[in-house]
This record gives C-alpha cells, sequence and structure tokens, in this order.
C-alpha cells in the first residue's frame, strides 16, 4: 500500500486590497533547499510596495516559477515538501550532431563588410514598434524590464506634473543655532533616548508649526472639492535600492523630537531591507524630501499626489551673509516648496516657508514647545 507525497503550496500572499499581482523579484532559497519555518522564501515586488514572503513550515523548497515572472495574488510559486528534495527534472543530452562536408571555399571580394542591424519588435501596452539593433554593440548594453515600483513612480511623476499646477518658491535657512544646539545635546540626547538627534525631527516640528500656521497647505483637492486635513501625517522620502518610497509617520503633532527620531529610524530601516508595508505608505497630508544628503544645493521637487504641497531640503554650505551691517560666514541651507497652485496661493506658500525658515532658525523654541513669531 502506497502512501501518496504531501506538499504544502506556497502561494503570493494579498499584500493590499487594490493590489492583485505583482512580480516575484527574488528567491532567497535555491531549488531543493532546506528550509526552516519562519524563514524568508521569496519577494514580490508590487507597484506600491516590495514585502517578504516566509515560510509556514520545515521542508524541503521546490522552484515552480522562476524570478522576473509577473504573477497573481493567490498563484502558486512553489511547494514545500517535508524530508528529502524532490527529483529534479532532467533534459537527456543532445545526440551529437553529424559532421556535414564542408562546402568548397568561394573566393570573396577582400573587404570586411559590418554586420546587418537586426530589427526587434517591441511590443508596449499601447502599440508595438520596430526598434532597430546593432549587432556591433553587443555586450555595451544591458536591456531589463521596469520593476513595478520603478513604473510606479514614474507614472506618479507625470501624472502629478499633468494634473497640478505646479509651482515652486525658495528661501534659505540660516542653521547655526541648530548645529551648535545639536552638538551640545547630542551625548545626552543619546544616551536618554538611544537614538541620535539629526536634522530632520526639527524640519518635522517645523512643518507641523507650518502646516498649522497655513492651514490651505493642509489640504487635497478631490475632484471639485477641498479636502482639509486636520491630522499631521508627514511622509519623509528615503532613497532605497529599488527607488524612492515615501514612508508616512503618523500624528508628528503628538510626537516629541526623541519620538520622531525613533519612528523616522524605524521606517528607514524597514524601507531599505523591503519590508515597508502598504499601510506605511499611505495617508500622508505632506512630504519632506533631503536631496541634501546626496549633495543636492537646489532643486524643485515633484509633489507626492494627493498632497498639495512637498519640502524639498539640501546641503548644508558655509557661505558669506550680511548680519547686520557685517558679513559672516554661516552654515546655510536652501529651502524648496513645490506647491499645487490651483489651491494655494502665493502669499501662503511663502508664509509657510518662512515659518519654516523661522523654526529652525530658533530651534531651542523646540525644545521648549513655544512657537517663533519673529
Amino acid at each position: 500500500m502506497s502512501t501518496a507525497t504531501t506538499h504544502l503550496p506556497i502561494r503570493v500572499p494579498s499584500v493590499g486590497e487594490s493590489i492583485t499581482s505583482g512580480v516575484l523579484g527574488s528567491w532567497k532559497k535555491k531549488n531543493g533547499d532546506t528550509v526552516a519555518s519562519g524563514e524568508a522564501l521569496f519577494e514580490i515586488e508590487t507597484d506600491k510596495v516590495t514585502s517578504e514572503v516566509f515560510a509556514e513550515a520545515d521542508g524541503t523548497l521546490e522552484i515552480l516559477v522562476p524570478e522576473g515572472t509577473e504573477v497573481k495574488v493567490g498563484q502558486t510559486v512553489g511547494n514545500l515538501h517535508p524530508g528529502k528534495a524532490p527529483a529534479r527534472k532532467t533534459t537527456p543530452p543532445e545526440p551529437p550532431k553529424k559532421q556535414q562536408d564542408k562546402a568548397p571555399a568561394t573566393k570573396t571580394p577582400a573587404r570586411e563588410t559590418a554586420p546587418a542591424p537586426v530589427a526587434t519588435l517591441v511590443h508596449t501596452e499601447a502599440d508595438t514598434a520596430v526598434v532597430s539593433h546593432d549587432s556591433s554593440r553587443s555586450g555595451r548594453e544591458t536591456r531589463k524590464k521596469m520593476s513595478p515600483l520603478r513604473r510606479k513612480i514614474a507614472d506618479r511623476l507625470v501624472s502629478a506634473q499633468q494634473t497640478a499646477a505646479i509651482l515652486t518658491t525658495f528661501n534659505e535657512a540660516d542653521l547655526s543655532n541648530l548645529i551648535t544646539l545639536r552638538t551640545e545635546v547630542q551625548p545626552t540626547f543619546q544616551a536618554q533616548h538611544g537614538v541620535k538627534l539629526g536634522f530632520m525631527s526639527f524640519f518635522l516640528q517645523a512643518a507641523v508649526h507650518a502646516l498649522k500656521t497655513v492651514p490651505a497647505l493642509n489640504a487635497r483637492i478631490e475632484g471639485d472639492e477641498i479636502v482639509s486635513q486636520h491630522y499631521f501625517d508627514i511622509g519623509v522620502a528615503v532613497g532605497t535600492d529599488r527607488g524612492l518610497v515615501v514612508p508616512v509617520l503618523r500624528d508628528c503633532d503628538q510626537l516629541d523630537l526623541a519620538g520622531l527620531e525613533k519612528a523616522l529610524a524605524a521606517v528607514a530601516t524597514r524601507a531599505r531591507e523591503g519590508k515597508l508595508s502598504l499601510p506605511d505608505l499611505l495617508g500622508g497630508v505632506f512630504t519632506i524630501s533631503n536631496g541634501g544628503v546626496y549633495g543636492s544645493v537646489l532643486s524643485t521637487p515633484i509633489l507626492n499626489p494627493p498632497q498639495s504641497a512637498i519640502l524639498g531640503l539640501h546641503a548644508i554650505q558655509q557661505r558669506p551673509i550680511a548680519i547686520g551691517d557685517q558679513v559672516e560666514i554661516r552654515p546655510m541651507m536652501n529651502l524648496a516648496l513645490s506647491y499645487d497652485h490651483r489651491l494655494i496661493d502665493g502669499k501662503e506658500a511663502v508664509t509657510f516657508l518662512i515659518a519654516i525658515k523661522k523654526f529652525v532658525e530658533n530651534p531651542a523654541l523646540a525644545l521648549l514647545n513655544l512657537n517663533p513669531t519673529s
């Protein structure tokens, strides 16, 4: 009496209500490897987030779907077998080819001829195009499909440019006081809270203060309605190997500097490890993007729809600044606020950015929970 071999199907899980498919990004184990319950098996990449899928039991992995394949939620992509690895399918070797008689040599003119270009059909969602490839350039170019995340980033950026009336206003902030304060309190802060005090937590508090000062920026357009938001969930752009993601920090108005730094560290780590969940990316009212960490001096950030404004931070530079009747060298940062001019007037945008500037130039007030007024 024989017993049928049992196995546990490995299926693509649901990663969000609006997500029905994704790309099997990479297998963490090889076919035939032994895995333990809770170990990561593969990554599923969607247009919103990349998630890891873990083994539900101990067993031997059988891979059914290769990396880079478009898969549906619920689709079986592999099996977990108890005990030994399943027998692998092998392809019999091809029989040796018979040697053919060589054709008589034909004399040709003594000149080199370039290889003819090869025409390839490229299928897109809208049409089919013919692209000419020069075989002499072989090895000098590589092609690969855009990841779902990169496609989503591209779509959102183009949509933002086409939908909103984006305008950018600029200012600069003297960070002398902020740098001095941060240096003085850093050892005590780190000892008490277990995290370093960075600049971003001050800018997050500044953003909350500015949003309260100019509520028009804490709103969004939906159809022919203006939706005013009375909470302060702020997104922080994080660069990863897969592209730019914007995890959202919840209720920033209820967090002190230590709470903001801990929240920042947690989401940044999950973002770089590809472990963000869909809720981490939804519901923000405003975004801060710090291009200064890459050396950017000035830029015009693009809106993160459906938000109506985004603050761009830039590299801190020592520059000569007029202080009264004297010229001094100060650590200066350029600030850029891009906003949807359909909803926000120029006066409101300038007032908002000045509120940011005054807040970070008077950081001691943040520690005392006071608002700068001049």
